[in-house]
């Protein structure tokens, strides 16, 4: 067997109404500079942890935390014209997640 090195990176996202047709990553609009993101995380608990902080009247429907590759992230992001953000426990951005992101 060929040795082979998986450079795939894999992010938690939420998802809204998982395993429907109306399936879609939860997205954001920062009041600042009014552009539109996916918040991803760096850990499952992360993303639980946030998700708990956020306002639930907004919210309606089912939700759950699901990791999910990179390239599949910054795929819906750019067809949804959106930007992606790691964010923090508390909901802060780390950094943004590019095409070219190391």
């Amino acid at each position: 067997m060929e040795n082979m090195e998986i450079t795939d990176r894999w992010y938690y996202l939420i998802v809204q109404d998982p395993g429907t047709s109306n399936e879609q990553f939860i997205g954001f609009t920062n009041e600042d500079t009014h552009e539109n993101f996916l918040p991803a995380f760096k850990s499952q608990q992360d993303a639980k942890a946030c998700f708990a902080l956020m306002p639930k009247d907004i919210f309606k429907g089912k939700y759950e935390v699901q990791a999910v590759i990179e390239e599949d992230i910054l795929q819906a992001a750019q067809g949804k014209g959106h930007q992606v953000f790691i964010m923090d426990d508390e909901g802060k951005i780390t950094k943004a997640l590019t095409q070219n992101a190391n």
